[in-house]
């Protein structure tokens, strides 16, 4: 059964986002192996990242073997995020066209 995530980084930054998703998610821009859908963005506080992986498994192994550390990383996130975890029960998504065509990542897109 698919596995939610949800951090959120109090006073995060958008370069700090950019620092750790380059040392953890694949170099060629695709997701982790695993991960399914990743969306992140400035909260009024910071900055949130929503995960979801294929499995509790999935994410567990993606969070020991990627994810330990990963405050050490220069210009990342200088801590811990504040977790919230969830089962996925429903999903649903409808992109918007323009994320065909850009990276998420992109601030222009909302």
């Amino acid at each position: 059964m698919a596995y939610g995530i949800v951090h959120h980084f109090p006073g995060g930054t958008k370069e700090q986002y950019e620092a750790s998703i380059a040392t953890v998610h694949p170099s060629d821009g695709g997701l982790p192996e695993g991960q399914i859908f990743h969306a992140a963005g400035p909260s009024a506080d910071g900055w949130v990242i929503v995960a979801i992986h294929d499995s509790q498994e999935s994410w567990e192994r993606f969070r020991d073997e990627k994810l330990t550390g990963l405050s050490d990383v220069g210009g990342g996130f200088p801590t811990e995020p504040q977790e919230t975890t969830f089962t996925v029960q429903n999903g649903e998504a409808a992109l918007p066209p323009e994320w065909t065509e850009h990276d998420v990542s992109d601030p222009g897109i909302t």
